[in-house]
């Protein structure tokens, strides 16, 4: 009976090796490539997850929002949306000291990253209601110890009527919309931004007309600044599950709605402000005092 079976080739060492380093080439190669699929399908995957429906403008909406009333002191603007990992979804927002009209202050602000997880949790907060400027010190003492209006007087008595200031108006009786609006025609000013809420010892919710990039104005129904309007609009935006972000940037929805729908003005911000209009602004009834951040000469006043 014949063997069917071939002769066994003689074992070459070489030959071994190369089918060898083929198979393991070939076997890490597929691993690799396999991982390299699920890489990619995470990241795709979760960021069309985080970017679905309006996700990322509704970010942008609340938390930008949210970050500029944290920063009442500050002159804040976001970037673009979003920057985004398997695990979260970031912006950048850059912030300035708000300062008087017309000084020369250093250009250029610092950056910050505002960032929420894959479930919509904000991160680590950078800067905060806590920073130290002398316009947050006046938002924390609205409602506070008084500013006799005669050391007021004496310090504006002091100072060149020329100068711009940054100052806090405090009213004596918080303004409706209407008594606001009649307030700043009449003295011919313009509200950086309002205080409409009495929160003594913390920062108050200050709202501005550049607080909500997405906000819009009723033409001739709103002066400068005052935007309860654009307010209201975004406090109608939240909803109750933006509660726990809203606590991280010390704020409430509960705080946010009763301030929106009282519409009560307690105090103003104005950067632009003279001196010469602010011994003015004290003599009036309705003001309660006025507490001075910062004052600088403006070189293009005649």
């Amino acid at each position: 009976m014949t063997d069917d079976f071939p002769e066994m080739p003689d074992f070459d060492p070489k030959v071994t090796r190369k089918a060898v380093r083929r198979g393991l080439f070939r076997t890490t190669f597929s691993a690799l490539a396999i991982i390299l699929v699920l890489v990619l399908a995470a990241t795709f995957g979760s960021a069309l997850a985080q970017q679905r429906g309006d996700r990322e403008q509704r970010m942008m909406d609340v938390l930008g929002t949210a970050f500029k009333l944290y920063n009442p002191a500050y002159t804040v603007t976001t970037g673009e949306c979003c920057e985004t990992t398997p695990v979260s979804m970031s912006f950048e927002a850059f912030a300035a000291p708000l300062r008087a009209a017309g000084g020369f202050y250093p250009v250029g602000s610092d950056t910050y990253t505002i960032s929420q997880d894959f479930f919509g949790r904000v991160g680590h907060l950078p800067m905060g209601s806590t920073a130290n400027t002398r316009l947050a010190i006046a938002l924390y003492d609205v409602g506070g110890t008084l500013a006799p209006k005669e050391d007021v007087r004496k310090v504006l008595a002091s100072l060149p009527e020329g100068l711009n200031a940054l100052a806090v108006v405090e009213f004596a009786t918080p303004l409706a919309a209407a008594g606001l609006k009649a307030f700043l025609e009449q003295n011919e000013s313009c509200a950086a931004k309002v205080v409409y809420e009495r929160r003594t010892g913390s920062l108050p919710i200050t709202w501005g007309d550049t607080t909500w990039d997405r906000g819009k104005f009723a033409e001739g129904k709103e002066p400068c600044g005052v935007g309860l309007g654009n307010f209201r609009s975004w406090v109608a935006k939240l909803r109750g599950y933006d509660n726990a972000n809203l606590r991280r940037f010390d704020l409430s929805l509960s705080r946010l709605r009763k301030a929106a729908g009282d519409g009560l003005a307690y105090a103003y911000v104005d950067s632009r402000v003279s001196v010469k209009r602010l011994r003015e602004l004290i003599e009036d009834p309705r003001v309660r005092t006025i507490r001075l951040a910062d004052a600088t000469f403006d070189l293009d006043r005649p």
